[in-house]
């Protein structure tokens, strides 16, 4: 019998890049169980999508009780139970004087917040940083910059965006302080140079870059592009897909750094697996909205909107604090690893979103190759990880929120002797 990666090569084009060739066929909290019968670690949760937990029990029930009295209705049709009372709740949690908009995916969010900036501001311009990624639609390639083949064959397509540098402070040759200072710098020559203040709607950031290697952004430098939008009238957009939804041990990044953007949008962990997100910003902004300004079919569908509010319900102050401590764990493991082999060059990380960043042992080789051995080494011992960066060269750590201490160890565990297998052949 054909295996499931063997099936679709006749039928799937290779245009999604896939991090195994494995055939899943159940999960179950941190595990997930292949085709065959193996079980494997998973700390990559569909891409911190999984956060509590493969196939948890309350969001399960959550979703069959919803799918007995309504699948889909339409939100711009009816209004119905479990759309609304997400929006309560998730508004509740987010800040006074909030509403949220749901579509289905991250890139649909970020797309919805900058088109609410341009509405409200009646402006153009759109600002975004290097190393960053929001998603492949056209104006989501467009704000991406952290891999040029994502925007290959597309070019012409794309709408303006203007692009300054992020402060990658694990990577630069300046000091913290003159890293920031470099990086709000060029945002102002930008002003100076390119584009006036006055004409920009939006600057669109990730607190804690993603695709582009997990790289927190310095606190100096958030607090401070909060003053310079709030200066000059642009609106700060939090990318928050990756780094939202307990993943940081907080609900959302911006608690952690204690900066309020304008928009926030949410996904991946939202529902748990189905497809929702959502884009949440202050009262008065969002009713200059105007009706019909933007929409969709499928956008908080019943089933993941009641999945959400599961999700809210099991992510309590309690179950957040559990996420910040065992982050600081895993970070202690992995920066013990760090003294034993010098190939790893940093650690960094928020709660339970974690990178290791690697150096190649040879100047002459791809950086990405000695990451893709140990990725490849781990999966031989059923464990799962994905690697990210600009060079491919972190990997990173992100479990389901619901982990165990004695997971997080064995997943040390394996890493450590998969590095040591590497660096060996």
């Amino acid at each position: 019998m054909k295996s499931l990666y063997e099936r679709s090569l006749a039928v799937l084009p290779p245009v999604a890049l896939r991090a195994t060739n494995l055939g899943i066929v159940k999960g179950d909290g941190v595990y997930l169980t292949s085709e065959d019968g193996q079980r494997y670690l998973d700390f990559a949760a569909g891409v911190a999508v999984t956060n509590c937990g493969h196939n948890n029990p309350k969001i399960v029930a959550a979703i069959e009780k919803q799918l007995h009295l309504l699948v889909h209705g339409g939100h711009n049709v009816v209004y119905y139970p479990s759309y609304i009372e997400l929006a309560e709740k998730l508004t509740k949690r987010v800040g006074k004087d909030y509403k949220v908009y749901f579509s289905n995916s991250g890139a649909e969010a970020n797309e919805g917040a900058v088109k609410l900036a341009l509405s409200v501001t009646k402006r153009n311009g759109i600002i975004a940083f290097s190393h960053s990624f929001h998603g492949r639609t056209l104006l989501t390639t467009a704000l991406t910059a952290s891999n040029s083949h994502y925007r290959e064959n597309y070019e012409n397509a794309l709408p303006t965006v203007y692009h300054v540098d992020y402060p990658d402070i694990y990577n630069s040759k300046l000091s913290k302080h003159e890293e920031i200072e470099h990086c709000l710098n060029e945002l102002q020559q930008l002003f100076k140079n390119i584009i006036a203040p006055s004409q920009v709607a939006c600057i669109i950031v990730e607190p804690i870059q993603g695709e582009g290697g997990y790289v927190p952004a310095p606190k100096e430098f958030l607090v401070e592009l909060r003053k310079i939008c709030s200066q000059y009238k642009i609106m700060l957009i939090f990318d928050e897909i990756q780094s939202g939804y307990g993943r940081t041990g907080y609900l959302f990044a911006k608690d952690y750094y204690a900066v309020e953007p304008d928009i926030l949008t949410s996904a991946k962990g939202i529902a748990n697996g189905l497809p929702l997100s959502a884009v949440i910003s202050k009262t008065e902004y969002m009713d200059q909205w105007s009706p019909g300004a933007h929409g969709g079919t499928f956008g908080g569908n019943p089933l993941a909107c009641a999945a959400g509010v599961a999700v809210l319900d099991i992510m309590n102050n309690e179950f957040l604090a559990d996420v910040r401590r065992k982050g600081k764990l895993f970070q202690q493991g992995l920066r013990q690893l760090q003294q034993k082999y010098s190939v790893i060059s940093s650690v960094r990380g928020v709660g339970l979103m974690i990178g290791a960043e690697f150096r190649s042992v040879d100047e002459k080789k791809p950086l990405t190759e000695l990451v893709t051995k140990i990725r490849q080494e781990a999966l031989k011992r059923h464990l799962i990880l994905l690697n990210c960066g600009v060079e491919h060269n972190v990997i990173r750590f992100i479990p389901p929120l619901v982990v165990k201490e004695a997971e997080l160890q064995t997943a040390l565990k394996v890493l450590d002797e998969s590095i040591a297998a590497s660096l060996t052949k």
